[in-house]
């Protein structure tokens, strides 16, 4: 195990970060981490051996965060020299770190070396971006320790990191990604977590491939009982992704397709909406209106605007609002029993 949480606990004053969990990322292995960017921040400086854990431990090829100089950092924030070239800035980092790696195979790993004359400050976004991800190869770390690696990247550059990925794997790399981005976990990982006062809870993946395989097999075995699916599942690329139907805060329809809200996130669903809305029934969901479902659990305040229109607040951060028709108004109040 290159990077392991043992009963890493965080708390600040009285506050809870995260319970105590128990994480290992392994060799060849991609490991994210779907978080707020508090939770993120709070890693981070774990990681780097600048904050303590409240109890459990970090251990880094055995080793505690701070001491061990075998884990690499990409930072949300480039932060490099703008006054350097691209050839120059790894030449620097190549020194740094008495590295031998070959600048000229990390430029073309990153599809740079026909700019390794260019100064940074003249790069777009996401060409520095992929010069922060040729420093760490010029590093060649053990563990990599990626924040929001892809986010506003341009598609070639994703291209790029997803490939980069593939080939840290194939060479033994351990990869963590801290992301507040579900899908870009999904995307990029071999198995996807989430962390936050809850503690740590795999989001659970299943490809294509392992789904034509369940279904096979569910043609061979004969069922002596109904079996009840209570996990809703989206598809985000090539993978499958099963939600908690509490982990849902609304559901919407647009131009015939159905969307689940989570987080902020939205994720295309297999079923219409009317078959979501049977599905969920058992677990408190409402059809508050012709293209919403709402999780009432996730209801605040009920919001008169006029006496036709209405919209419901859900209790999160952005405090986002969902359309309540009028007669979905009445019978909202019978089941609170509000007269």
């Amino acid at each position: 195990m290159v990077l392991q949480f043992k009963e890493a606990e965080k708390r600040i004053h009285d506050m809870l970060v995260f319970p105590a969990f128990n994480l290992s990322v392994e060799e060849g292995q991609v490991i994210a981490l779907h978080s707020s960017v508090n939770v993120r921040e709070q890693l981070i400086a774990l990681l780097l051996g600048n904050m303590k854990l409240s109890q459990g431990e970090i251990r880094i090829n055995g080793g505690n965060p701070g001491r061990n100089q075998d884990i690499g950092f990409l930072f949300l924030q480039t932060g490099l020299y703008e006054r350097l070239t691209i050839e120059e800035t790894l030449q620097f980092t190549k020194r740094l770190h008495s590295s031998t790696e070959s600048i000229q195979a990390i430029l073309q790993a990153v599809h740079l070396e026909e700019k390794r004359k260019v100064k940074i400050r003249q790069l777009s976004y996401s060409e520095t971006k992929r010069v922060q991800f040729a420093c760490l190869l010029v590093q060649n770390p053990t563990v990599y320790l990626l924040e929001e690696p892809d986010q506003n990247l341009d598609l070639e550059s994703k291209r790029i990191y997803l490939s980069l990925l593939q080939q840290l794997r194939h060479s033994g790399k351990a990869v963590l990604l801290l992301t507040g981005n579900l899908e870009s976990a999904i995307t990029a990982a071999d198995k996807v977590f989430k962390l936050d006062d809850s503690g740590l809870l795999p989001v659970q993946m299943e490809t294509n491939e392992d789904l034509e395989e369940l279904s096979e097999l569910g043609k061979e075995i004969e069922l002596s009982q109904p079996v009840r699916f209570e996990k809703i599942p989206t598809k985000v690329n090539e993978k499958i992704v099963l939600f908690n139907p509490p982990e849902i805060d609304y559901i919407e329809s647009n131009d015939g397709q159905s969307y689940l809200h989570i987080k902020g996130e939205s994720f295309p669903s297999v079923f219409t909406l009317a078959e979501l809305e049977e599905r969920l029934l058992p677990f408190g969901f409402f059809r508050c209106h012709r293209s919403y479902i709402v999780n009432l659990q996730k209801v605040r305040e009920v919001i008169t605007w006029t006496r036709n229109s209405y919209s419901l607040v859900l209790e999160d951060a952005q405090k986002p609002t969902i359309p309540l028709s009028k007669s979905k108004m009445a019978e909202l109040k019978e089941m609170l029993g509000i007269k």
